[in-house]
């Protein structure tokens, strides 16, 4: 899912984001956090950084209520378009700043959840640690957030080859690494900061998942880029693009390469978590 700063281009779509990251949905992917939601008929949920809404339709038909909310007004529009109902609602909502949504940022929310979104909206330091405390300020007491995130190591080969072509390209590695839309955080980290802003955990957990890159013909690991890493190519010169995504595959052939069947896999690591506010 997105929640990326608003002040950054929307580089988001659903198709795109269909061709190059279905997997970030997919029922088989998800099951473990939809099982932590243990949603319920009565539950009224929010969806912090829902994307176009595929996320929360697999919970959707088991609860109350949802409110998505994500900062891509195209997600937030596909989603409207696919999945608004008289119980589900998305709006446009920049969640580093959650705290200033007074209508929803008001105790009333029996569960919190995040999927794939986190290592987004956590990237600004600046607003770290006041947006756990909105997510703690949204829930009525004793109100579950569950959530999954990319965790520490995430895509750690993808990244590698994302910085080094910015430095070849002539950007110094302080500024690379400064261009980076992720903030991936240890399970010591996470565990420590929902501590501070008053949750009660009761567990967070890292996973090493390797993860199948899509095989359509606008995604896979060149999709993938241009999707996930645009904050990075968006430092290069735009004619040069093109060429940079081609040598950061043509890096990454025979490492993300199976050689028994061609199929392309990245080394997700995730973070999980459930907290109640008490």
């Amino acid at each position: 899912m997105t929640a990326n700063a608003q002040a950054q281009n929307d580089n988001w779509s659903e198709e795109a984001y269909a061709a190059s990251a279905s997997f970030v949905y997919s029922a088989k992917i998800v099951g473990k956090l939809l099982n932590s939601l243990d949603p319920k008929p009565t539950d009224k949920v929010l969806d912090v950084g829902c994307g176009d809404g595929k996320f929360t339709a697999n919970f959707l038909p088991a609860i109350g209520s949802v409110l998505g909310i994500d900062s891509s007004a195209s997600m937030i529009e596909s989603a409207n378009k696919d999945y608004a109902s008289p119980k589900a609602n998305f709006r446009v909502v920049d969640c580093r700043y959650l705290e200033k949504e007074t209508s929803i940022v008001d105790g009333s929310w029996d569960k919190v959840i995040s999927n794939a979104a986190l290592h987004w909206i956590l990237r600004d330091e600046t607003t770290r640690m006041s947006t756990l405390r909105a997510i703690h300020g949204c829930l009525k007491l004793g109100g579950t957030y569950v959530f999954e995130m990319g965790g520490h190591g995430n895509v750690a080969e993808v990244k590698t080859a994302l910085l080094y072509a910015l430095v070849q390209q002539g950007i110094s590695i302080e500024k690379a690494r400064d261009t980076s839309p992720w903030f991936f955080p240890s399970d010591t980290w996470m565990r420590s900061a929902l501590e501070e802003v008053g949750f009660n955990v009761e567990n967070v957990e890292l996973e090493y998942r390797p993860t199948k890159l899509t095989t359509d013909a606008e995604g896979g690991l060149k999709g993938w880029i241009r999707l996930m890493g645009a904050q990075f190519l968006e430092a290069l010169p735009e004619d040069n693009r093109d060429a940079v995504v081609k040598e950061i595959c043509d890096v990454l052939q025979t490492v993300v390469t199976r050689g028994e069947d061609g199929s392309q896999w990245l080394g997700y690591v995730r973070l999980r978590g459930i907290a109640k506010k008490i």
